[in-house]
């Protein structure tokens, strides 16, 4: 039996998520538990000097540009199993009433339906997914067993 303290909630295959930190909300995310990490899609990623120090700037896929110190790059692996090196920068999530402070890969997802991709770091532990439901906005565990 689940205690009443449960904090996991249910989302769907595909939920409305916010990057409040970007001023960017109701993005269209894709829920993925084959995918290790989350990554967010942008476009013109180009390191600068600033300041006698090295920034990141990058345009997100809703034209909005943006500049930090704090990234790195790493190797990842992408959706046809090749791996390759991408940006990396951690970010504050929304997804219902849950705030995340988690990493994003940056990469150009044009081609890709959803703008964005939630992967299974970032649901261990605070969400299970239900694949025949979308867009839930969060459901608690204890409600949803209950229906």
């Amino acid at each position: 039996m689940l205690s009443q303290e449960t904090k996991i909630k249910i989302i769907g295959r595909r939920e409305w998520v916010d990057f409040p930190l970007f001023d960017t909300f109701k993005i269209d995310a894709k829920i993925d538990t084959g995918a290790y990490s989350c990554t967010l899609s942008c476009k013109k990623l180009e390191m600068i000097q600033m300041n006698n120090q090295m920034h990141l700037s990058f345009t997100l896929f809703n034209d909005k540009e943006f500049q930090t110190s704090k990234f790195e790059k790493k190797k990842i692996k992408n959706s046809f199993g090749e791996i390759e090196e991408r940006f990396v920068i951690k970010t504050l999530i929304v997804i219902g009433r849950k705030k995340i402070l988690t990493t994003v890969s940056l990469t150009n997802r044009e081609e890709m339906r959803y703008p964005v991709l939630i992967g299974r770091k970032l649901l261990r532990g605070k969400f299970i997914v239900d694949v025949k439901q979308k867009y839930t906005n969060g459901i608690k565990l204890n409600d949803y067993i209950t229906q």
